[in-house]
């Protein structure tokens, strides 16, 4: 028996080888793209922002009543209201019969084919924090997403307001508020990016609607994301600070009571603390605010390359001493990237200046940098480092690539165990391949194979065996005759995007 891959032949000849992470506020499903009200009336924003450094010796506090004094005013109860809702659902076909409509009464629409539900008015609860005098608050997306009415409850005399949207951002899970009041007590913001894991922070908010209440722990992490939460952007504070639901939308404050991040959800199998919550760091957060206010929307970069980690076995394969960078699986014609120069199996190690230690965190770097700028973005190509210059554009509000995904079992392998076949239209039309894609189908994985434990699946295509391009099915089989090495370094097209594979045949079976 051949270890290699096989073709497809025909329909009749078929060669085969051997805990949840929960918002930390309202649960309100997310939007698809930032947006801002077009008829907010918007005046300019003045931040007051700290890059005065925490000293770090080592001493606590006995007590940080005067911090809280000083922050707690500036933290608000967010109210949300959604109002009444009417809803149709038609009846299944076996209640058509007179003999169960009748039971339904006005229930009924004047057809008879619909029942008509009504939903009551829905009240949510979270968190903001203001950060300018004139009223601008910071909170959730989560929190006032489709809420008809918001109110804002100051602290500690009650004060309510009418709050209007000035932009929401799913893709952080960052809103913008606006009450229309003066001399309003704010908070300062720190940066961020001067944290350090082991900083005391206190996080305030309204957990359950109690009342405000403030909590102390550390900084636990830096960079954190959550693949649960569902955010295109994550780059969270991980804190022990206790965060409970209702928090949503509150600050988190240094030792000096500067805002460092937006409290956004916890880490929790019973839906209360169990110590790791998540706050949006206020870098990120003011990025969002001002671009929503200023802009009406969130502008960001873009580059244009379809990027992945960079895993230990890419990192062999590419000559790199630690798994660090962005690994490049395409580059979109005429983007910032095409014209700079970049290709297919380059791997971005820094951006702008600053080390790129995996594709999130390039997607954060490139997002936050503003169309127009030109950016030196240094790579590895071919085992030589060189640097290239690419000027961002504006990051398109639609998604570029089709989310194709094969209703095939989820598996392929390079050697054994995989089966392929050549494209053609009917294939092509199925899976929404790109007219101009050339390779080999995959049609069939073992699941205990090495393929499949690398992460190749059915239905993708194999379009490069340790890089030589492949043409047809024909060709990828030839290709893995030929191969000696125990490691094959795959370049394959999958769910729209390009992307590399390492299959170690030593792990088969």
């Amino acid at each position: 028996m051949r270890n290699t891959i096989v073709k497809w032949v025909s329909r009749l000849r078929l060669a085969l080888l051997g805990g949840a992470l929960i918002v930390a506020g309202s649960s309100v499903a997310f939007n698809r793209l930032a947006e801002a009200k077009p008829d907010a009336k918007v005046s300019p924003v003045r931040l007051v922002v700290s890059e005065t450094p925490l000293p770090r010796d080592g001493k606590i506090s006995t007590s940080f009543a005067p911090v809280v004094k000083k922050v707690a005013p500036g933290v608000v109860k967010v109210f949300t209201t959604t109002k009444v809702k009417h809803v149709s659902q038609p009846f299944p076909p076996s209640m058509e019969d007179p003999f169960f409509r009748r039971f339904f009464g006005e229930d009924y629409n004047g057809d008879g084919r619909e029942r008509h539900y009504r939903i009551p008015k829905q009240y949510g609860l979270g968190s903001g924090v203001i950060v300018t005098k004139d009223g601008y608050i910071l909170t959730n997306n989560h929190v006032v997403d489709d809420a008809d009415e918001i109110k804002v409850a100051l602290t500690p005399d009650g004060r309510e307001y009418t709050a209007k949207v000035i932009g929401k951002d799913p893709k952080t899970d960052i809103a913008v508020l606006k009450i229309e009041a003066q001399d309003l007590p704010f908070l300062t913001l720190a940066n961020s990016d001067a944290l350090e894991v082991g900083d005391v922070v206190l996080a305030l908010g309204n957990p359950y609607g109690i009342g405000q209440t403030v909590t102390m722990g550390m900084i636990s992490a830096m960079g954190r994301a959550s693949p649960n939460l569902g955010l295109d952007y994550e780059d969270f504070i991980q804190t022990d600070a206790a965060i409970n639901p209702g928090n949503s939308g509150g600050a988190l404050v240094d030792a000096e009571g500067r805002l460092i991040g937006v409290n956004t959800a916890i880490l929790s199998r019973s839906g209360g603390n169990q110590g790791i919550g998540f706050a949006v760091p206020i870098n990120l957060a003011r990025n969002v605010m001002e671009s929503l206010i200023n802009d009406g929307r969130v502008v960001r970069g873009f580059l244009g390359v379809s990027i992945q980690d960079v895993t230990p076995n890419l990192a062999k394969e590419f000559d790199l001493a630690e798994a660090n960078g962005a690994l490049v699986g395409d580059v979109t014609p005429k983007s910032p990237a095409d014209k700079a120069g970049l290709q297919s199996g380059d791997v971005i190690l820094e951006f702008n200046g600053k080390p790129v230690h995996d594709s999130r965190h390039l997607k954060l770097q490139v997002g936050q940098t503003a169309p127009g700028t030109e950016v030196p973005v240094k790579i590895l190509r071919d085992g030589k480092r060189k640097t290239v210059e690419a000027t961002l554009k504006e990051l398109p509000q639609t998604d570029l690539s089709a989310n194709a995904r094969s209703q095939e079992p989820d598996a392929i392998d390079a050697l054994q165990g995989v089966t392929v076949a050549d494209l053609d239209g009917t294939a092509r039309s199925q899976l929404k391949l790109p007219r101009d894609l050339q390779g080999a189908l995959v049609t069939q994985v073992d699941d205990d194979s090495a393929a499949f434990e690398a992460g190749l699946r059915a239905g993708d295509v194999i379009l490069e065996i340790n890089r030589k391009p492949v043409q047809d099915a024909d060709e990828a089989v030839k290709l893995s005759e030929n191969i000696k090495d125990r490691h094959i370094l795959l370049r394959i097209w999958s769910r729209g995007a390009s992307r590399y594979l390492v299959v170690d045949e030593s792990k088969a079976g």
